[in-house]
């Protein structure tokens, strides 16, 4: 059972930076997918971005896009999303995500989920 652990979360003014990483406990799979979702409170759980086995293929929502960066280092099976000009919007919990095959925007189609780690913006 793949177990996921992100970490980088915390409190930044808005404009800041700040770096998430996810590292999963074991390469169960040759290739897989990961990516990120975030929930802010009384809203639904959304795809923030994604990005594929080789990091030639990524995807990223249209609230992060130019903002956020994903990237990832199949040596460490840890995906990283470096966020940068952020804003009170983009606070949430961000949750990393894995698997084999699904590379979409729909965070339950995904076979492997973390904790989250929270991210809180401040005006």
């Amino acid at each position: 059972q793949v177990q996921l652990v992100e970490s980088g979360g915390g409190l930044v003014q808005a404009g800041g930076s700040l770096r998430l990483s996810c590292a999963a406990s074991e390469r169960t799979f040759s290739r897989y997918v990961m990516g990120w979702f975030r929930q802010a409170p009384g809203f639904e759980r959304e795809f923030v971005a994604r990005i594929s086995w080789t990091g030639g293929s990524t995807l990223y929502s249209d609230s992060v896009k130019g903002r956020f960066t994903i990237s990832r280092d199949n040596a460490k099976n840890t995906v990283y999303l470096q966020m940068n000009s952020l804003k009170p919007e983009d606070t949430a919990l961000y949750y990393c995500v894995l698997d084999q095959t699904y590379n979409g925007r729909l965070w339950h189609e995904y076979a492997y989920c973390g904790q989250g780690t929270q991210v809180t913006v401040s005006s």
